[in-house]
């Protein structure tokens, strides 16, 4: 009876899986197998938000795989060495899972193929599981990947996405094989009390709600910070609760500008995760160094502490780290405001705030959390390196009337209309009303010492 493991990694459902399909198309029967990574927390990438969404996920893909006959296989160690004993267990033949694109996922699957051909196994690595088009399917002449995207975009566009998979209707797992008890999401400390619930179930009716609710207003409402109108699908892309390219699919299948402009989103997704795959170093690394002499010491630390902890003085920065800290999720236009004042008003290392973010998104990825973080700090792919982003103008544009900003900073409530964003102004009776700091810093002398200290190169 021929056998074939399933390594789940960052793809986490049923539907549209080509390792469980092609598995199934194989064996007999499957291991449909998750490994605990202890390195994992070794690296710090453990943050209590991931971990409680993971176990979600996990206990969601129990589910599917149950109500198909199947079960999922759990383990606790190194994948490599958890994989091959459960191979050498039920004499498997091979092994099937998607492809990563960060170093960390290269080193894996170069270890498991060498370990397993070693003992007369193969490892199958399948493209295009994790993201919609696969890093490096599509690269310029003369490179391994596109550093601009406006040209990816056009390429990507225009490739033929292979067809989503249904969910097996039967999936065979061997008694034999033994699971550890899967992680449980009330077992995990310090997690945002916002947090949203994971697994494939709820991502894929949060897809569906999203694109007949919401999607046809996307193009003009996606940086309305108070509408909220983004998909909020990003963790369950992360954990591969959502598959990529069944959501262009079906945002192609409905159509229209607001449809286009999210897919345009995901095509932001799979742009950074083929320069991640390309460039490995630019983890921790400037893809494009600009030199900069970023600010140390006790004043520099007491800025990057306000940032934290939402009290830098400016409304709109304070709501969306306060959304971050509760949600462990931000709006995207606010992760580009908060970046950009970091990064640069405050002319502290972009390093300090990605790690920040990674401590506590849920949808914490390294290929876009890392890249998203470097393009607005200037020193990233295709971007603008002396652009930055002026948090009252912005809060003006994005937040109007205050609403965002009253939600989460409650201590501003009694401000009406777009006075909210600059509490400073307030005469002083009315402003001693109010337990709110004074700015970190005037955006006049936090622009000019960010523009010194770029010239000193």
């Amino acid at each position: 009876m021929n056998v074939s493991v399933v390594l789940f990694t960052s793809d986490l459902r049923v539907h549209d899986h080509p390792p469980l399909r092609a598995a199934l198309g194989r064996g007999n029967q499957v291991v449909p197998l998750f490994v605990r990574d202890p390195a994992v927390d070794r690296a710090g990438c453990a943050a209590p938000n991931r971990l409680a969404f993971l176990a979600d996920c996990l206990a969601a893909l129990d589910a599917g795989l149950r109500e198909r006959g199947g079960r999922l296989v759990t383990r606790s160690g190194d994948p490599v060495a958890e994989v091959c004993a459960v191979v050498r267990a039920v004499d498997a033949d091979d092994v099937h899972m998607a492809a990563g694109c960060s170093g960390f996922a290269q080193r894996r699957e170069d270890r498991l193929r060498r370990a397993l051909e070693a003992d007369g196994r193969r490892l199958y690595v399948h493209d295009g599981v994790v993201t919609a088009v696969p890093a490096g399917a599509v690269t310029p002449s003369g490179s391994d990947h596109y550093a601009v995207f406006t040209p990816y975009f056009r390429r990507w566009s225009h490739e033929r996405l292979r067809e989503p998979l249904p969910a097996p209707r039967h999936v065979r797992v061997p008694d034999r094989i033994r699971s550890e008890e899967p992680p449980a999401p009330s077992g995990v400390p310090a997690v945002s009390a916002g947090l949203a619930t994971g697994g494939e179930q709820e991502g894929r009716k949060r897809l569906t709600a999203w694109l007949d609710r919401d999607a046809d207003t996307y193009e003009e409402g996606h940086d309305d910070l108070a509408g909220d109108a983004t998909s909020r699908l990003s963790p369950y892309l992360h954990f591969g609760a959502v598959s990529a390219t069944e959501a262009v699919h079906r945002a192609r299948s409905r159509g229209g500008p607001g449809a286009e402009a999210f897919v345009r989103q995901l095509c932001w997704r799979d742009f950074h995760h083929q320069v991640l795959a390309a460039r490995p170093g630019v983890a921790v690394d400037d893809y494009r160094t600009r030199h900069d002499h970023w600010r140390r010491g006790k004043a520099a630390e007491a800025d990057l502490r306000a940032w934290k902890e939402g009290r830098t003085g400016y409304p709109v920065v304070d709501a969306a780290m306060r959304q971050l800290a509760h949600e462990g999720w931000m709006h995207n236009r606010g992760r580009l405001l908060t970046a950009s004042f970091l990064a640069k008003t405050l002319y502290v290392d972009w390093r300090e705030g990605a790690r920040h973010f990674m401590d506590l998104l849920v949808d914490g990825d390294v290929a876009n959390n890392q890249l998203n973080w470097q393009w607005m700090a200037g020193t990233g792919t295709d971007s603008r390196p002396n652009r930055v982003l002026n948090p009252v103008i912005q809060g003006k544009r994005y937040d109007p009337d205050g609403a965002y900003v009253r939600r989460w900073v409650p201590e501003l409530a009694g401000i009406e209309g777009p006075a909210i964003h600059e509490p400073w102004k307030l005469t002083g009776l009315e402003r001693a009303r109010y337990d709110y700091p004074d700015p970190v810093v005037d955006l006049a002398e936090g622009l000019a010492r960010f523009r010194r200290a770029r010239d000193q190169d």
